[in-house]
């Protein structure tokens, strides 16, 4: 049986190069590795996991689509899935919160020194993981924004290299920003709404919050008009 991808994860998966050796960090049901391998877009993933739960999904799932020689599937913490041996060149890092994969970067930084490309979708926190990619030698190449089941998700395509972003690039994405899409544009104007609805919550006499509130709102409201002006 075929797998089928989320319309998040088939995101992810269209940024694999061809052929490439693929770590998945946090594969769940080992379905992003599966999809690639049946497809013949790849030969070789190792799919990790560090919960017991879908590690035993991923584990079922790869055994029943008889694919035991190409993926390996691992039970481990982050890039700990991965052995010197596999010669793994891409990670794909998708569900988690931008926090936690900046942290699963750092602490396995000595598995990153022949990777080409790292593809990853944050489900918050988006600016946190950006600032350390910046921070440690990794470029933004390509970003994304796909929306599904109402929620907005951000997919980030790394690259080792130099990048300086300045503070609404690190907010909203260099690329993001800079192609305003309707989704990137409804995203960001449903948080201005939200913030607008926090804002009068506030008691009057808390000045600090009102300040942030209202330079929240003017950064969103300094990228939307850029982007209805140039349109």
């Amino acid at each position: 049986m075929e797998t089928k991808l989320s319309k998040r994860l088939a995101a992810v998966a269209a940024y694999v190069p061809k052929n490439s050796r693929l770590a998945d960090v946090g594969s769940d049901h080992a379905y992003l590795p599966l999809f690639l391998v049946e497809k013949g877009h790849i030969d070789f993933a190792v799919a990790g996991e560090v919960v017991q739960g879908p590690y035993q999904s991923a584990l079922a799932n790869v055994t029943q689509a008889s694919k035991q020689e190409q993926i390996q599937v691992r039970l481990a913490n982050g890039l700990a899935a991965i052995d010197s041996s596999d010669q793994i060149d891409t990670i794909t890092i998708a569900g988690m919160g931008g926090r936690l994969i900046a942290d699963i970067l750092s602490a396995g930084m000595d598995k990153l020194v022949n990777v080409q490309r790292l593809i990853l979708q944050p489900n918050n926190r988006e600016d946190e993981l950006r600032i350390w990619l910046e921070e440690n030698g990794f470029q933004i190449v390509a970003e994304e924004m796909v929306v599904e089941n109402q929620k907005f998700y951000e997919i980030l395509v790394v690259e080792k290299g130099q990048m300086t972003l300045n503070q609404l690039e690190k907010r909203f994405g260099p690329y993001l920003m800079q192609e305003k899409s309707a989704d990137f544009i409804a995203k960001w104007q449903n948080e201005a709404r939200k913030l607008s609805q926090s804002l009068e919550k506030v008691p009057s006499d808390h000045q600090d919050d009102i300040t942030l509130l209202r330079e929240k709102i003017k950064a969103i409201k300094e990228v939307l008009d850029v982007s209805s002006s140039s349109d």
